[in-house]
């Protein structure tokens, strides 16, 4: 049993559903991590993925939990099992990496946590969906088209594309099959610039996918 709590798949993967948009902070601080946090949730996302090249990103997460606790939160980039054990000390639900990454995955089925492993090719995603979600990285270099070449051949992939994604493409990844969509720093810009109209758009794509 995990001390942050038993979380599935299943579970985490309703949830991205629902929100459509997964924020992928790469803040350069952990005040400023604890501010877009604020932001985020006032616009009403219910998940959100920190990473581990956010400076001092275990004081952010705990900061983050602290503040909002019924915030789902993750820790995304990470690439070597002791970012397993940190993050989940500092309150993560759940992981993410960017690539296949055995020794992460396998630190994190020993510590509890839900791991969407990332990949890029079809035999990379076919191999991280069938042990639950599966991270599309980097979602730019083939776009909405190369997700949708992908679905036939598996029709059934959780799949969340991340990297090089903007707040206007979330709809056509959506209509290509995702999951759910990993927004980085258009998300900041625009939250920064104008928190309402984000708070707007992400109200727009609830009904994305009718």
């Amino acid at each position: 049993m995990s001390r942050n709590g038993v979380l599935s798949h299943e579970t985490l993967a309703d949830l991205l559903r629902s929100a459509r948009v997964l924020p992928v902070l790469r803040s350069p601080s952990p005040d400023a991590a604890r501010a877009h946090v604020d932001a985020l949730v006032g616009a009403g996302l219910p998940v959100v993925e920190l990473t581990t090249t956010t400076p001092d990103w275990p004081t952010a997460l705990a900061a983050a939990g602290h503040d909002h606790p019924g915030l789902l939160l993750g820790v995304g980039t990470v690439r070597e099992p002791d970012d397993v054990r940190r993050a989940h000390d500092a309150g993560a639900r759940f992981l993410v990496t960017p690539w296949p990454a055995p020794d992460v995955r396998l630190a994190a089925g020993e510590i509890g946590l839900v791991l969407v492993e990332g990949g890029l090719t079809p035999g990379e995603i076919a191999q991280a969906s069938g042990r639950g979600i599966a991270k599309l990285f980097p979602a730019h270099v083939g776009g909405p088209e190369y997700l949708r070449s992908l679905r036939p051949v598996l029709p059934d992939a959780r799949i969340v594309p991340t990297g090089g994604v903007g707040l206007a493409d979330v709809a056509q990844w959506l209509d290509a099959g995702a999951l759910a969509v990993g927004v980085g720093s258009d998300l900041l810009r625009a939250l920064e610039s104008d928190p309402a109209r984000v708070a707007e758009q992400l109200a727009a794509l609830t009904g994305a996918r009718g």
